[in-house]
């Protein structure tokens, strides 16, 4: 199984969004974690409302840093904010596979409630989209270079 580690800022919102999704439609098949560089420490309601009206379980999410991942086996590292795609990242024994997926975070949209609602529900789906578009291909069986290369082709849809 594949081990996916999302990254973000604040491990808030986007990060929270993508390992939800990540688990929920490759389970079995992945394992996603997410973390930021500078956990807020809390999840933002309006992402876990989200997962919720997408069916998706919206149970033992935290804010977290990515420290807690530095020792552990990553196959595979995605940034969903451009602030993490470019710091300096821990050293992951495995030296996991990175792509950006940049998007913008639905944290900082101002609208009404139902504005704020639509927002996360665009980004939402705009990870879904990726992430089907991902675990349409066999990434067990490809190499590194392949994989690398999809995965890059994916954060421009």
């Amino acid at each position: 199984m594949l081990r996916i580690l999302i990254l973000c800022t604040g491990n808030s919102c986007r990060s929270i969004m993508a390992e939800g999704l990540f688990n929920h439609l490759a389970a079995g098949r992945v394992q996603a974690f997410s973390a930021g560089s500078f956990p807020t420490g809390s999840v933002h309601p309006m992402s876990l409302n989200t997962l919720k009206r997408h069916g998706i379980s919206a149970q033992g999410y935290r804010s977290k840093s990515w420290d807690e991942f530095k020792n552990q086996t990553i196959d595979i590292l995605i940034t969903v904010c451009d602030n993490a795609a470019g710091e300096t990242y821990p050293i992951f024994p495995s030296s996991p596979i990175k792509a950006h997926w940049g998007v913008p975070d639905p944290a900082h949209f101002a609208g009404t409630p139902a504005e704020i609602e639509a927002e996360f529900d665009r980004i939402f789906a705009i990870l879904e989209k990726r992430i089907k578009a991902l675990l349409r291909f066999p990434m067990e069986e490809m190499c590194k270079d392949e994989l690398t290369q999809k995965l890059n082709e994916i954060g421009r849809l």
